[in-house]
């Protein structure tokens, strides 16, 4: 797997737990949601991304996106 994938993967995954949690647990885990996607947002624009940045000190090879 590489970087671009792990992202991604961990993206999805984080807004898919929060949505869950959002529906049956407090209506406040809907923030994560919109933290995420403004952290994929700013990635877009800025090419920065902590969640590349922790992937790569754990040894995931670098992809296309993310050097």
């Amino acid at each position: 797997m590489r970087i671009d994938n792990a992202v991604l993967s961990f993206a999805g995954i984080m807004v898919l737990v929060s949505l869950a949690l959002g529906l049956w647990v407090s209506p406040y885990w809907f923030i994560l949601t919109a933290f995420v996607g403004a952290n994929m947002l700013q990635a877009g624009f800025t090419g920065f991304c902590p969640a590349a940045k922790i992937f790569k000190a754990l040894g995931i090879k670098p992809g296309q996106a993310f050097n």
